[in-house]
This record gives C-alpha cells, sequence and structure tokens, in this order.
C-alpha cells in the first residue's frame, strides 16, 4: 500500500483590474533628464514649482520687494527734488539699512523662535539689560573684548532662561518671556540706578561710524548675521528641527528630536542676536540707558510676520524676515522726509501688519481646503 502525498498546486495569483501600462523608472529619470518636445517638461516643472508650496517663498518675496518699489515711488511722487540727487538717494539707502541693522540683527533671532512655535516679548529689555551692563565702569575697564564678550553672556544668559522657562518650566511663552520683560528692564534700571551709561570706549563707539568701503560697518554686521541665519534654518540639521518642532512638536518628539532641549537652544539664539544688536545699539548713541530698545519685540514681531513667518510656528525665511525690517525702515524714512508725525507712522505700521496676518490666514486655509479637496479626489 503506497501513501500518496497530494502535490500542493501553486495558486494562481489574482487578476489585478486593467490599469495603465507600467512606466519604466529609467525612460522616467531619461526623460526628465532630457527636454521634453518643444522645451514642455522644463517649463511644466518650473510651472509647478512656482505655484507649488515650494515656491510660496519666492512668490512672497517678491511681493515684498513689490511694496519697497511702490514705497520708492510715492517717496518720488511726493519729493521729487530729494530723489532727483543721486547722490541724496545712495546716502539715504545707506541710512534706511543703518536704521533696519539693529532690528534686523533681533528680528533674525525672533524669526527662529517663531518658527520654532514660541514667541519672545523680552527682546527689547533683553538689548537693553546687555547694553546697560556692557557699559558699566567695571566692564569698560577691559576694554572693547570685555564689554562685547559681557553683552553677548547676558543676551546669551537670559535667553537661556527664558528657554528654560518655556521648555522645562512648562511656562507658555508669552507668559515666560513677558515677565522676562519687565525683570529684565527692572534689572537694568537697578544697574544703572536709572541713569544713561556712557561709553567711553573709542572701539566700540566707532563701529557704528567706520564705513569700509562707504558702506555703514552696522550694514555689514547685518548681513553677516542674516547670511549665518539663512544657513542655519536652510542648510544644516538644526533648521530642519526647528521646522519641525514649530510644526508638530509631538510629531517630531517621536521622530527623535528632543524638543526641550532645542527650544532652550532657540530661546538661546534669540539673546545671543540680542546681545550682538546691544553693541551695535550701544555704539549708535554711545550710550546704554534701561529704556533703550523699547518696543523692539514688537517691531522685530511685525517684521517677521510680514516676511511670511506662521505665528503658529512651522514656516518663515529669513530673508522674508530682512525685508520686512527694510520695509519698515522705509516707512519710518519716508514719513521723516516727508514732516509726517510718528503717530501716524504707527497706525500704517498697525494697519500693515493686520493685513499681513489676514492674508497668512487666506492662504494657509485656502491651502489646507485645497489639500483636503486634492485628498478626496484622490481617494
Amino acid at each position: 500500500m503506497t501513501d500518496s502525498t497530494p502535490t500542493a498546486t501553486p495558486e494562481r495569483p489574482a487578476e489585478l483590474p486593467a490599469q495603465s501600462p507600467t512606466v519604466d523608472p529609467a525612460a522616467t529619470a531619461a526623460t526628465a533628464k532630457s527636454p521634453g518636445q518643444h522645451g514642455a517638461a522644463p517649463a511644466a516643472g518650473r510651472l509647478s514649482f512656482w505655484r507649488g508650496d515650494s515656491g510660496e517663498g519666492a512668490r512672497r518675496n517678491l511681493g515684498l520687494i513689490g511694496v519697497l518699489v511702490v514705497l520708492v515711488v510715492i517717496g518720488i511722487a511726493t519729493r521729487p527734488d530729494l530723489y532727483g540727487n543721486s547722490s541724496w538717494v545712495w546716502d539715504n539707502i545707506l541710512t534706511i539699512l543703518k536704521l533696519a541693522s539693529v532690528v534686523g540683527v533681533v528680528t533674525v533671532g525672533m524669526t527662529f523662535v517663531i518658527i520654532g512655535g514660541g514667541i519672545d516679548l523680552s527682546v527689547g529689555a533683553i538689548v537693553a539689560l546687555a547694553g546697560v551692563w556692557a557699559t558699566t565702569l567695571a566692564t569698560q575697564s577691559y576694554g572693547a573684548g570685555g564689554m562685547i564678550f559681557t553683552a553677548l553672556a547676558v543676551g546669551l544668559g537670559v535667553g537661556l532662561v527664558n528657554g528654560l522657562l518655556v521648555s522645562y518650566g512648562k511656562l507658555v511663552p508669552f507668559i515666560a518671556t513677558l515677565a522676562m520683560m519687565v525683570a529684565a528692564r527692572g534689572l537694568a534700571a537697578e544697574i544703572s540706578d536709572k541713569q544713561t551709561q556712557v561709553s567711553s570706549n573709542s572701539v566700540i563707539n566707532g563701529i557704528a561710524s567706520t564705513s569700509p568701503l562707504g558702506i555703514p560697518l552696522l550694514v555689514y554686521i547685518l548681513a553677516a548675521v542674516v547670511i549665518a541665519g539663512w544657513v542655519l534654518l536652510n542648510r544644516t540639521t538644526f533648521g530642519r528641527r526647528t521646522v519641525a518642532v514649530g510644526g508638530n512638536p509631538e510629531a517630531a518628539r517621536l521622530a527623535g528630536i528632543n524638543v526641550r532641549r532645542h527650544t532652550v537652544l532657540l530661546y538661546a539664539l534669540s539673546g545671543l542676536c540680542c546681545g550682538i544688536a546691544a553693541i551695535m545699539l550701544t555704539a549708535q548713541a554711545n550710550s546704554a540707558q534701561a529704556a533703550m530698545a523699547n518696543l523692539y519685540e514688537l517691531d522685530a514681531i511685525a517684521a517677521a510676520i510680514i516676511g511670511g513667518t506662521l505665528l503658529s510656528g512651522g514656516r518663515g525665511t529669513i530673508v522674508g524676515s530682512l525685508l520686512g525690517v527694510i520695509i519698515f525702515s522705509t516707512i519710518t524714512n519716508l514719513f521723516a522726509i516727508n514732516g509726517l508725525s510718528t503717530e501716524a507712522q504707527n497706525m500704517v505700521k498697525g494697519g500693515i501688519i493686520v493685513a499681513a496676518v489676514l492674508i497668512q490666514q487666506f492662504q494657509f486655509r485656502s491651502f489646507t481646503q485645497f489639500l483636503g479637496r486634492n485628498r478626496l479626489t484622490t481617494t
């Protein structure tokens, strides 16, 4: 009697529904590398970039440049006698850039904090505290190096305290930095005894008056900080983590990012920028006092918002923030040459901020709705 073991018959794979012909990846790559008929492929790629989310920053920056052009046209229309002088125009451009330099440095740090999902209302107070501490008689006895080190150390230290309060103390960033704003102003007033402290160091004072190649040194410092901030945000892991933490902190934590430590570093970076700004502002005034850098926090936040940084975090550009600072400096300059009041200038700035936030909300909602409709259509 022989045992007959049934042989397992391989199951026939289920037939798939009719589909489009498969595409060879190699052929696709070759097509992407070589221009299509009549150059249609490259044009479509450029068009999709321009219309897609990746081109949003470029579109916004071009819009900000358009605003600057409009402001220049208004200046030409209102003061043709000044804009007709080419020498005055160049000097005026340098004046605007010099006016934007200090706030621009603070705005770079603020941009990182906002992209990371936070807010820093204490930047103006940190600038004042760092400036006052750097101009005490004891600090000035160590020379320019001691003054610069003190300003940077104070800014970095206060920024670290802000970060620790927010990340490990679990305080709302608005409350933590608001408390620091009051405390830092109070400490600056205590150190200076509510008096203006004069800087007697010629090296520090010369920062504002030195103009290599005809361009103020303050503008060079602003350019260096902006370039460093752009590289840090767009070309390093730190920048990618900043966007991830601001976009979705829980997802960033699950991805292995130490959200608390990164938040501390963001506020420390903001404080470091404030220390740099303190030296620049002290050089401009040849002195420091507890009331210096008043409302710088509002100027920095407004410039970042104008530049496309979302208040909810997760998106922003350094170039956009710089353009926002230059726009506000141009508005200030435009009002000054036309002899208009500061009150009217502040009202215009407030209107621009409101308009920028409304545009951000409209664009974000429209993009979200588009994604939702796209998912439904795909499904």
